[in-house]
């Protein structure tokens, strides 16, 4: 049937048969299924060989020969290849700026807390909040990534869930396909699996909300499992980005050409070099020889006969360049320049505060925000259906009416004292309530149980006042009893 199979789908291909997405896969054709999905192969090699700075341009300096006068080879002088790791860096600050600290999540709907219970232990679980930085550096890296999530029974046979993170530096192959609204249709990833020690098989799994196709390609084709889709959605997160230092690439490459070529110039100047009359090499006081005396022909003062020469210092114009360099490749790519010189004495220096000084950090994230908040909700959605059509199937009827809100962390944390100030003179002026003071309070962890604390001490504090009140008042009618 595979050799079938393989015929059949070449004579479609030579005639020109517009065949359908599911017509092809059930005639096991995934070579052309491959060609309706998009990818970013280019984008991404391109991205991962600059974020490797030993594949930099720089790299590519070739080492100078040295020849003699008749031409002939002398020797081979070592030029320096000096790559900067300005990509990493700037990825670096961009992934700490959006998920330094965790996603606050919230619950945003009622007689949902089972549900919402649920989903904070599914998150921790899947160990989300490092998964979505791997993710988030993955795609400053390398243009795109996903997280792929599985479902499956673990070894006491509970369904269970637990989170990949996909990427092209992890050998895998990410393509998806997309409507005219740029809604995800279907997304395949491609891998290869070792089979055994001498063979590696190669594997191809196109998602849809419905079925999970398992694909395997063979000598004689390809063969194909379909299975359902229990979750209902595509469970897949797909992150897709500019690179992190797109248009200052040309400006990288300058400077570590400039460092690279200042390092070699260094080696031949830095050291002081003897310049000598050709009358005084032959009358050189040999090493070691005391009472050392250079006798001179033709010239009134030795130093002008011999001297060192010396480089005093860098052209100042190279210098600028290089300072121009570091600003516009940091400002361009809205990164702030952080090192211990800019650093130093911040200790006492508030959040709002540090927060104007990393103003173009904080610019970026709120770019990325734009993108990313879309890929949260989805992910607060898809983490719902894995809970009440997977995980807990008690749960569904309260996961279908569970709406999960996101906030997004400041990196350096937030200025407690003076958020606590602010939430304690609304809630005086009678401009927020109780419940809204402690769902705003910052070191409130958990506000159903935090307002459930509050309510029985309000209760028993209630109580105390009552005993206290009533005992008073008994002993008042004993004492006008007896008068």
């Amino acid at each position: 049937m595979g050799l079938i199979n393989m015929i059949t789908n070449y004579l479609n291909a030579v005639v020109g048969r517009n065949q359908e997405f599911e017509e092809l896969i059930a005639a096991k054709d995934i070579t052309r299924v491959k060609e309706l999905f998009s990818t970013r192969e280019a984008l991404v090699a391109e991205a991962m060989r600059e974020y490797d700075p030993m594949q930099h341009e720089v790299m590519r300096r070739p080492d100078k020969i040295i020849k003699n006068a008749k031409g002939e080879r002398r020797g081979v002088v070592k030029r320096w290849r000096l790559p900067i790791n300005y990509p990493q860096y700037i990825n670096e600050i961009a992934v700490v700026f959006i998920y330094g600290r965790p996603i606050k999540w919230t619950n945003q709907s009622e007689g949902t807390d089972n549900a919402y219970r649920a989903f904070q232990d599914l998150v921790k679980r899947t160990r989300f909040d490092s998964k979505i930085r791997q993710c988030k550096r993955l795609a400053g890296a390398e243009t795109q990534s996903a997280m792929l999530f599985r479902v499956f029974r673990n070894n006491e046979n509970q369904p269970d869930c637990q989170i990949r993170v996909l990427a092209a530096s992890k050998g895998d192959e990410i393509y998806a396909r997309w409507d005219m609204y740029e809604n995800l249709v279907s997304f395949a990833w491609g891998y290869h699996v070792k089979d055994s020690s001498t063979e590696t098989s190669y594997h191809f799994d196109i998602f849809t909300p419905d079925v999970i196709y398992r694909c395997k390609r063979t000598i004689t084709g390809w063969e194909v499992e379909t299975e359902d889709n229990p979750i209902g959605k595509i469970p897949v997160i797909l992150f897709q980005q500019d690179k992190e230092w797109k248009g200052v690439e040309p400006l990288i490459e300058r400077e570590e050409y400039i460092g690279s070529k200042t390092a070699d110039i260094n080696d031949y100047f830095a050291d002081p070099q003897f310049v000598v009359n050709a009358d005084i090499i032959k009358n050189l006081p040999e090493k070691g020889d005391e009472n050392k005396t250079l006798i001179v022909k033709g010239q009134d003062d030795a130093t002008k006969a011999a001297h060192y020469l010396t480089w005093d210092s860098a052209p100042e114009s190279k210098q600028k360049e290089i300072e121009w360099l570091q600003k516009h490749i940091l400002t361009k790519t809205f990164t702030p320049n952080i090192d211990f010189e800019s650093m130093k004495g911040l200790s006492n220096v508030s959040g709002k505060a540090l927060k104007q000084m990393m103003l173009l950090a904080d610019i970026k994230a709120s770019r990325h925000k734009e993108t990313h908040d879309e890929l949260l909700d989805r992910t607060g959605n898809l983490m719902i259906s894995i809970i009440g059509n997977v995980m807990n199937i008690a749960l569904k009827g309260e996961c279908d009416k569970l709406v999960i809100g996101h906030e997004y962390q400041e990196p350096f944390g937030e200025d407690i004292k003076e958020a606590i100030e602010n939430i304690a003179k609304a809630t005086d002026a009678g401009m927020l309530s109780t419940e809204g003071a402690i769902e705003l309070n910052p070191l409130v962890k958990d506000k159903t149980q935090e307002m459930n604390r509050i309510t029985k001490e309000a209760t028993e504090a209630a109580q105390r006042q009552r005993d206290i009140f009533g005992a008073t008042q008994t002993r008042d009618d004993v004492f006008g009893g007896a008068e």
